[in-house]
């Protein structure tokens, strides 16, 4: 009976000590990184803004660089091809932005942010400076997002447009398999050039295939005034249209 009992005792702490063993060793989660700094590059099929082709619906390339930090501190710059300052007149063919904020969350589904922007259009000589300054702070719930953004300075070479307004409401849905649908509708106030203001409406369907890659089509328009937006071969240049993107992050 005690060679029996000492050979369960045997058993028994090896099978405890193998247990003990065979257990892979909890991984700790990895650490959040303090910021990130991401790169884009892009082509689109016609670079639209707020609605306007900045292209005569031609073709852009596009990209930018942006750095996050950690605290919900942000800055960045972006840049495209664009025609519309030569176009009016102006020598510029970029359209160079540069911008930085903080964004945060505050309640339960809430979420902020604030910053500054600054579109700059080197070489424009335009007779009003299109460079443009505005402050934004937007407000975001669940899917859908309410921004608004105010010029410091004058709008995009409109006259004495200084204190313009511009208010979106979007809305992100992940409709399942990379896919997502993002309804928008804005309004650009004009300050003291009244009949430059509309609204524009967009319809955008994107695709993330991952690894950094992803695609967009947008079914985009506006109700601009026809005769005061016009492209230099007399087309309308808040026109109804589709426009087709592909951007790769890395």
């Amino acid at each position: 009976m005690k060679k029996i009992l000492l050979a369960l005792a045997t058993v028994t702490a090896s099978a405890a000590t193998l247990a003990q063993t065979a257990a892979p060793a909890a991984t700790a989660p990895a650490a959040e990184p303090d910021y990130t700094l991401a790169f884009n590059a892009g082509l689109i099929s016609e670079y639209r803004y707020r609605g306007i082709t900045q292209t005569r619906f031609k073709p852009a390339v596009q990209g930018g660089i942006d750095f996050t930090h950690k605290s919900g501190l942000y800055i960045g710059t972006w840049a495209s091809s664009i025609k519309w300052i030569k176009d009016a007149g102006g020598g510029a063919d970029v359209e160079v932005d540069v911008y930085g904020g903080y964004k945060n969350t505050f309640a339960e589904g809430f979420g902020y942010d604030v910053g500054v922007l600054r579109y700059q259009y080197p070489g424009s000589r335009l007779p009003v400076s299109p460079n443009t300054t505005e402050v934004y702070g937007a407000l975001t719930y669940s899917v859908a997002t309410l921004k608004y953004s105010h010029s410091t300075t004058n709008l995009f070479g409109f006259a004495d447009s200084k204190n313009s307004g511009y208010l979106d409401l979007s809305a992100t849905f992940d409709i399942g398999n990379g896919f997502s649908l993002v309804p928008h509708i804005g309004h650009q106030r004009v300050n003291n050039n009244s009949a430059f203001s509309y609204t524009d409406y967009s319809l955008t369907l994107g695709k993330d295939f991952g690894n950094g890659l992803s695609a967009t089509l947008t079914a985009v328009g506006t109700d601009a005034e026809k005769s005061l937006y016009r492209t230099p071969n007399n087309k309308f240049s808040g026109r109804n249209g589709l426009v087709a993107g592909v951007k790769y992050t890395f």
